[in-house]
């Protein structure tokens, strides 16, 4: 049996995925989603249904909690049992050696490169090749509740770190807040991607631009050294080492934090009324800075790759093409901006994601820092966890922790 209708590229150019008549075999594919953070399950399986009745193609959506989306790709990577799955920037690198995903440089290369921003085009790319289709173009952010601020008469949100202590000192002083300051500190990716943007604030980087470790630097120990002191001065919340980002996000929707890192979708969250008591309290700024760099932040991009034991690649490009077209990324924008430049000045854009939403983006993106894109980066990430837990737990000196960290990354580059 023929189905018909494939939309092909053509709503990569904006137009509508229901417009280009094709041919293509019924086939039907097993995908791989996360279900926190980013799009939404309702969203997906929305978009999902949508490609359906458009082409004819069935696609049966699996979702995993983030942690285990990775061990979930590698183990069902001998039997082949997804087409599409979804990835960390941090992967490309790993499963591109490994060879577990289809290279798709002649394909990314076909669309309109200049008008997707260089974060979600970085989250695919391993030694100058294409490993996926970009897709979940995120960064965190710093969430302020103003209010909480106001009330200790305090006008101004913090652009710089220093402010922020100062402002959270005061608020605490004042018995406002007991705890101003919340992280996703648990042993897990999310304290990676904290340490990553408070590094970067403070001029650091893990790796140079050949990609030689520079874990034990000297902006990266004084980082670590701030988050630690958060804690021991009691103005970062100590449940903080036991959170992850939904975590972070219910403890500033209970108008129990001023000052949070988080990933976009928290906007939309702290403003619905059936989930939080700060709705209208809060604001989405840039991660604070300091002496040696305005903000910086963490790519949280993450592609639609293509399994190398896919049998039916070309639908699996498109259904990839359809969940990244204008047309869908324009409409289910509100926990996840699009990756196309030109999508935000459009008024649904705008509308959907919130203005305020957008223009922080805008200024965020211009302060991206990649985590290591190396092979060897999820075994480094599970010893760096431990070990800057260590140093938060007061167990370890930062430099300690950072010299040890540099050695293991140095020995993994060189295996």
């Amino acid at each position: 049996m023929k189905k018909i209708r494939i939309f092909a590229a053509a709503s990569i150019l904006g137009l509508s995925a229901l417009a280009v008549p094709a041919m293509a075999e019924d086939v039907t594919l097993n995908a791989l989603f996360m279900k926190q953070a980013g799009y939404s399950e309702e969203d997906v399986t929305a978009m999902t249904q949508a490609f359906t009745e458009s082409t004819g193609i069935q696609v049966n959506p699996t979702f995993v909690a983030y942690e285990e989306l990775a061990p979930k790709i590698l183990t069902s990577a001998q039997s082949g049992g997804y087409d599409v799955i979804l990835g960390d920037c941090i992967w490309p690198a790993q499963f591109a050696k490994a060879g577990l995903v289809m290279d798709v440089t002649d394909r990314v290369e076909a669309l309109d490169l200049d008008d997707i921003y260089q974060g979600a085009l970085d989250a695919t790319k391993y030694e100058g090749k294409y490993y996926g289709m970009p897709w979940l173009n995120d960064v965190k952010y710093m969430f302020v509740n103003t209010a909480l601020l106001k009330e200790a008469g305090i006008e101004e949100v913090p652009s710089t770190w220093d402010e922020l202590i100062a402002d959270a000192q005061t608020v605490k002083d004042a018995g406002i807040c007991e705890y101003p300051i919340v992280g996703c500190y648990a042993q897990a990716e999310c304290l990676i991607c904290d340490y990553t943007c408070i590094a970067g604030s403070f001029g650091g980087a893990f790796v140079d631009e050949n990609n030689a470790p520079t874990l034990n630097s000297e902006e990266n120990i004084a980082a670590l050294d701030f988050m630690a002191k958060t804690l021991t001065d009691g103005l970062c919340n100590p449940k903080s080492l036991e959170m992850i980002e939904d975590d972070v996000l219910s403890t500033f929707a209970a108008g129990s934090a001023v000052f949070a890192i988080n990933w976009t979708y928290q906007y939309a969250s702290m403003n619905d009324e059936s989930q939080s008591s700060v709705v209208g309290q809060g604001v989405i700024t840039p991660i604070p800075g300091t002496d040696k760099a305005e903000s910086a932040t963490v790519n949280g991009g993450m592609p639609l790759m293509i399994t190398a034991g896919c049998q039916h690649p070309d639908e699996a490009w498109d259904y990839m093409l359809f969940l990244a077209s204008k047309e869908m990324q324009a409409k289910y924008c509100a926990n996840a901006l699009p990756i196309w430049k030109s999508l935000y000045t459009d008024d649904q854009v705008i509308e959907t994601a919130g203005a305020e939403v957008v223009a922080a983006s805008q200024t965020q993106f211009d302060y991206i820092v990649n985590r290591p894109m190396v092979p060897y980066y999820n075994e480094l990430s599970t010893s760096m966890q431990t070990e800057i837990q260590s140093v938060l737990l007061g167990q370890k000196s930062a430099k300690d922790a950072l010299d040890g960290l540099q050695a293991l990354a140095e020995e993994l580059a060189n295996n």
